[in-house]
């Protein structure tokens, strides 16, 4: 069953961190998810399951973010597992609101995450982080004034 939250994108203040602390938003992990459009993707998502029936499917940030952790850092499962758990960066990136000490899902997950993120959905995630990118580089480009840009230096990508 697959229950659909629209909770808007969770940004950075929002992220409760415990003992009071913030996040760093040049972090890597905060960098990333401020481009990868989830809404979207979510709804391509959620079409996989059944609304009523089944228990509640986990959201598309957290399937794919997890996916995309243990691609990134070569680890498996369970090590995935225990790195969420372990960074607030990382559970922010997979879209819990704030910081938790328990596994947010068991590492058994990850095999039903890889069967329904195949490599078709893999591919319109690519291609619609990779827009959103060039759209978040030219804003950022186009913000710059004329004199820190050099000389010959093309502001079309």
């Amino acid at each position: 069953m697959y229950v659909f939250q629209h909770n808007g994108q969770l940004s950075i203040e929002e992220f409760h961190a415990p003992f009071g602390g913030k996040l760093d938003p040049n972090n890597r992990w905060v960098a990333l998810a401020s481009i990868i459009p989830w809404e979207p993707l979510e709804s391509r998502y959620a079409p996989l399951f059944s609304a009523t029936t089944g228990a509640p499917a986990k959201p598309f940030r957290m399937a794919f973010g997890a996916l995309y952790i243990q691609q990134r850092l070569g680890v498996t499962d369970r090590e995935t597992v225990e790195l969420i758990t372990e960074s607030p960066y990382l559970q922010f990136f997979i879209g819990l609101s704030g910081y938790q000490f328990t596994h947010p899902f068991d590492a058994s997950m990850m095999v039903h995450f890889r069967k329904r993120i195949g490599p078709d959905l893999i591919k319109i995630c690519n291609d619609m982080t990779k827009a959103s990118g060039i759209a978040l580089v030219k804003q950022l480009l186009s913000s710059l004034p004329e004199a820190e840009c050099t000389e010959g230096e093309n502001k079309e990508l």
